[in-house]
Protein backbone atom coordinates (compact mmCIF):
# COMPACT_ATOMS: atom_id res chain seq x y z
CA UNK A 1 0.00 0.00 0.00
CA UNK A 2 1.48 3.39 -0.75
CA UNK A 3 -0.37 6.98 0.31
CA UNK A 4 0.08 10.23 -1.09
CA UNK A 5 -1.30 13.40 0.38
CA UNK A 6 -3.04 15.79 -2.59
CA UNK A 7 -5.58 18.05 -3.49
CA UNK A 8 -8.14 17.06 -6.11
CA UNK A 9 -11.94 18.65 -6.00
CA UNK A 10 -14.90 17.09 -4.21
CA UNK A 11 -16.57 14.93 -6.05
CA UNK A 12 -19.82 16.88 -7.16
CA UNK A 13 -17.25 19.77 -8.03
CA UNK A 14 -17.43 20.91 -11.78
CA UNK A 15 -13.66 21.01 -11.90
CA UNK A 16 -13.64 17.36 -10.64
CA UNK A 17 -16.37 16.08 -12.92
CA UNK A 18 -14.44 17.68 -16.43
CA UNK A 19 -11.57 16.00 -15.13
CA UNK A 20 -12.89 12.53 -15.05
CA UNK A 21 -14.62 13.07 -18.25
CA UNK A 22 -11.25 14.03 -19.87
CA UNK A 23 -9.32 11.51 -17.81
CA UNK A 24 -11.68 9.00 -18.59
CA UNK A 25 -11.76 7.61 -14.78
CA UNK A 26 -13.48 8.91 -11.44
CA UNK A 27 -11.42 9.19 -9.05
CA UNK A 28 -13.36 8.80 -6.25
CA UNK A 29 -15.54 5.54 -7.61
CA UNK A 30 -12.52 4.53 -9.62
CA UNK A 31 -14.85 3.55 -12.45
CA UNK A 32 -14.53 4.74 -15.92
CA UNK A 33 -16.29 7.97 -17.26
CA UNK A 34 -17.10 8.50 -21.07
CA UNK A 35 -14.43 10.90 -22.58
CA UNK A 36 -15.90 14.13 -23.80
CA UNK A 37 -16.66 14.73 -27.41
CA UNK A 38 -14.50 18.04 -28.43
CA UNK A 39 -13.69 19.15 -32.06
CA UNK A 40 -10.34 18.49 -33.28
CA UNK A 41 -9.47 15.69 -31.26
CA UNK A 42 -11.01 12.23 -31.56
CA UNK A 43 -12.38 10.06 -28.37
CA UNK A 44 -9.23 7.41 -29.32
CA UNK A 45 -6.88 10.16 -29.20
CA UNK A 46 -8.05 11.64 -25.65
CA UNK A 47 -7.68 7.69 -24.32
CA UNK A 48 -3.63 7.38 -25.53
CA UNK A 49 -2.68 11.11 -24.17
CA UNK A 50 -4.70 10.40 -20.72
CA UNK A 51 -3.26 6.99 -20.58
CA UNK A 52 -0.35 7.36 -18.13
CA UNK A 53 -2.52 10.87 -15.68
CA UNK A 54 -5.57 8.45 -15.59
CA UNK A 55 -3.90 5.59 -13.39
CA UNK A 56 -3.25 8.69 -11.08
CA UNK A 57 -6.23 10.15 -11.14
CA UNK A 58 -7.48 14.43 -11.14
CA UNK A 59 -5.11 16.23 -8.44
CA UNK A 60 -2.62 18.05 -7.54
CA UNK A 61 0.44 16.46 -5.39
CA UNK A 62 1.78 17.88 -2.11
CA UNK A 63 3.03 15.00 -0.57
CA UNK A 64 4.04 11.74 -3.44
CA UNK A 65 3.31 8.39 -3.00
CA UNK A 66 4.70 6.90 -0.07
CA UNK A 67 4.79 3.30 1.54
CA UNK A 68 4.71 3.58 5.83
CA UNK A 69 7.89 3.75 7.66
CA UNK A 70 8.77 0.82 10.08
CA UNK A 71 6.04 0.87 12.93
CA UNK A 72 3.99 3.38 11.63
CA UNK A 73 0.27 2.86 11.74
CA UNK A 74 -2.43 4.01 9.22
CA UNK A 75 -4.53 5.05 12.33
CA UNK A 76 -1.54 7.23 13.41
CA UNK A 77 -1.54 8.58 10.28
CA UNK A 78 -4.88 9.46 9.36
CA UNK A 79 -5.11 10.67 13.03
CA UNK A 80 -2.41 13.01 12.30
CA UNK A 81 -4.14 14.43 8.96
CA UNK A 82 -7.38 15.14 10.39
CA UNK A 83 -5.50 17.16 13.37
CA UNK A 84 -3.07 19.35 10.50
CA UNK A 85 -6.21 19.59 8.55
CA UNK A 86 -8.04 21.14 10.89
CA UNK A 87 -5.18 23.89 11.79
CA UNK A 88 -4.96 24.87 8.30
CA UNK A 89 -7.14 27.90 6.57
CA UNK A 90 -8.59 27.61 3.22
CA UNK A 91 -6.09 28.53 0.10
CA UNK A 92 -7.80 30.40 -3.00
CA UNK A 93 -6.08 29.54 -6.26
CA UNK A 94 -6.14 32.39 -8.49
CA UNK A 95 -5.34 32.11 -11.97
CA UNK A 96 -5.63 28.40 -12.52
CA UNK A 97 -5.58 27.42 -16.28
CA UNK A 98 -4.91 24.77 -19.03
CA UNK A 99 -0.86 25.34 -19.64
CA UNK A 100 1.81 23.43 -20.70
CA UNK A 101 4.87 22.09 -18.51
CA UNK A 102 7.74 21.27 -20.77
CA UNK A 103 5.85 18.34 -23.50
CA UNK A 104 3.17 17.83 -20.52
CA UNK A 105 -0.36 19.58 -20.38
CA UNK A 106 -2.13 20.19 -16.81
CA UNK A 107 -3.70 22.90 -14.89
CA UNK A 108 -1.25 25.58 -13.51
CA UNK A 109 -1.50 29.17 -12.10
CA UNK A 110 -0.68 31.72 -14.12
CA UNK A 111 0.78 34.01 -10.78
CA UNK A 112 2.89 33.17 -7.99
CA UNK A 113 0.73 31.54 -4.53
CA UNK A 114 2.95 31.82 -1.75
CA UNK A 115 -0.13 30.33 0.72
CA UNK A 116 -0.26 27.29 -1.57
CA UNK A 117 3.75 27.00 -1.90
CA UNK A 118 3.97 27.07 1.97
CA UNK A 119 0.57 24.34 1.96
CA UNK A 120 2.97 21.90 0.44
CA UNK A 121 6.07 22.30 2.21
CA UNK A 122 4.38 22.17 5.84
CA UNK A 123 2.69 19.19 4.31
CA UNK A 124 6.03 17.02 2.68
CA UNK A 125 7.66 18.32 6.53
CA UNK A 126 4.94 17.86 9.16
CA UNK A 127 4.64 13.78 7.29
CA UNK A 128 8.27 12.50 6.30
CA UNK A 129 8.08 10.49 9.79
CA UNK A 130 5.47 8.37 8.21
CA UNK A 131 7.45 8.04 5.00
CA UNK A 132 9.54 5.15 4.31
CA UNK A 133 13.13 5.16 2.81
CA UNK A 134 13.46 4.83 -0.68
CA UNK A 135 14.36 1.64 -2.05
CA UNK A 136 17.61 1.92 -4.74
CA UNK A 137 14.84 0.90 -7.51
CA UNK A 138 12.92 3.61 -6.50
CA UNK A 139 15.47 6.43 -6.64
CA UNK A 140 16.46 4.65 -9.77
CA UNK A 141 13.27 5.58 -11.31
CA UNK A 142 13.34 9.07 -10.84
CA UNK A 143 16.67 9.47 -12.66
CA UNK A 144 18.87 11.35 -10.17
CA UNK A 145 21.20 11.34 -13.39
CA UNK A 146 18.92 14.45 -14.96
CA UNK A 147 18.41 16.30 -11.43
CA UNK A 148 19.49 19.50 -10.40
CA UNK A 149 21.47 19.66 -7.28
CA UNK A 150 18.88 21.10 -5.49
CA UNK A 151 16.45 17.97 -6.62
CA UNK A 152 18.58 15.75 -5.85
CA UNK A 153 19.11 16.53 -2.78
CA UNK A 154 15.41 17.03 -2.34
CA UNK A 155 14.83 13.20 -3.35
CA UNK A 156 17.51 12.32 -0.62
CA UNK A 157 16.52 14.07 2.07
CA UNK A 158 12.34 14.37 1.21
CA UNK A 159 12.02 11.25 -0.92
CA UNK A 160 10.71 13.79 -4.23
CA UNK A 161 12.93 15.77 -6.20
CA UNK A 162 10.36 18.58 -6.91
CA UNK A 163 9.29 19.95 -3.38
CA UNK A 164 10.36 22.84 -1.45
CA UNK A 165 11.62 26.05 -3.26
CA UNK A 166 11.24 23.28 -6.67
CA UNK A 167 7.50 22.99 -6.18
CA UNK A 168 5.32 23.47 -9.00
CA UNK A 169 1.39 23.60 -8.36
CA UNK A 170 0.16 21.56 -11.19
CA UNK A 171 -2.90 19.48 -11.66
CA UNK A 172 -1.05 17.11 -14.41
CA UNK A 173 -4.16 15.98 -17.11
CA UNK A 174 -1.65 14.37 -20.29
CA UNK A 175 1.19 12.43 -20.88
CA UNK A 176 4.04 13.72 -22.70
CA UNK A 177 3.07 15.27 -26.41
CA UNK A 178 4.47 15.87 -29.25
CA UNK A 179 5.74 19.76 -30.23
CA UNK A 180 3.07 19.86 -33.41
CA UNK A 181 -0.11 18.60 -31.40
CA UNK A 182 0.40 21.54 -28.39
CA UNK A 183 -1.89 23.86 -29.99
CA UNK A 184 -4.26 21.56 -31.93
CA UNK A 185 -4.69 19.73 -28.01
CA UNK A 186 -4.46 23.08 -25.88
CA UNK A 187 -7.09 24.59 -27.28
CA UNK A 188 -9.61 21.72 -27.01
CA UNK A 189 -8.44 21.28 -23.34
CA UNK A 190 -9.51 24.64 -23.30
CA UNK A 191 -12.87 24.30 -24.92
CA UNK A 192 -13.35 21.52 -21.81
CA UNK A 193 -12.04 22.90 -18.93
CA UNK A 194 -12.23 26.56 -19.21
CA UNK A 195 -16.51 26.73 -18.10
CA UNK A 196 -15.17 25.02 -14.95
CA UNK A 197 -12.69 27.36 -13.82
CA UNK A 198 -15.04 30.44 -14.30
CA UNK A 199 -14.69 30.45 -10.51
CA UNK A 200 -11.26 30.55 -8.57
CA UNK A 201 -10.43 27.10 -7.03
CA UNK A 202 -10.13 27.02 -3.40
CA UNK A 203 -8.18 24.17 -1.40
CA UNK A 204 -10.48 23.81 1.40
CA UNK A 205 -9.63 20.15 2.08
CA UNK A 206 -6.95 17.54 1.46
CA UNK A 207 -7.41 13.96 -0.22
CA UNK A 208 -5.54 11.13 0.82
CA UNK A 209 -5.07 8.84 -2.25
CA UNK A 210 -4.33 5.40 -1.98
CA UNK A 211 -2.62 2.73 -4.44
CA UNK A 212 -3.70 -0.87 -3.08
CA UNK A 213 -0.99 -2.66 -4.80
CA UNK A 214 1.54 -1.57 -7.42
CA UNK A 215 0.24 -0.70 -10.60
CA UNK A 216 -2.89 -0.49 -9.64
CA UNK A 217 -5.02 2.86 -9.88
CA UNK A 218 -4.60 5.30 -7.25
CA UNK A 219 -8.25 6.44 -5.73
CA UNK A 220 -9.19 9.00 -3.51
CA UNK A 221 -9.18 7.00 0.40
CA UNK A 222 -10.90 10.28 2.34
CA UNK A 223 -11.25 13.83 1.98
CA UNK A 224 -9.82 16.20 4.96
CA UNK A 225 -11.48 19.48 5.55
CA UNK A 226 -9.42 22.23 6.67
CA UNK A 227 -10.71 23.26 10.61
CA UNK A 228 -12.53 26.39 9.52
CA UNK A 229 -14.50 24.93 6.76
CA UNK A 230 -15.26 22.00 9.29
CA UNK A 231 -16.17 24.30 11.98
CA UNK A 232 -18.59 26.02 10.08
CA UNK A 233 -20.16 23.01 8.71
CA UNK A 234 -20.34 22.03 12.36
CA UNK A 235 -22.29 25.83 12.81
Amino acid sequence: MRYAICFTPSAGNPLALAAASWLGRNVFSGLPVEHPSLRGIGLHEIAFHTALPRRFGFHATFKAPFRLSHGATEAAFLNDLMLFADRMDPVLLQGLRVGRIGDVYGLILDRPCPAVDHLAASIVQVFDGFRAPLSEAEIERRNPDRLSAPQFSNLNRWGHPYVMDEFRFHMTLTGPLLGRDFARIEEAMKIHFDPALVEPVVIDHLALFVEAEPGAPFQVHSLHPFGRIANRRIA
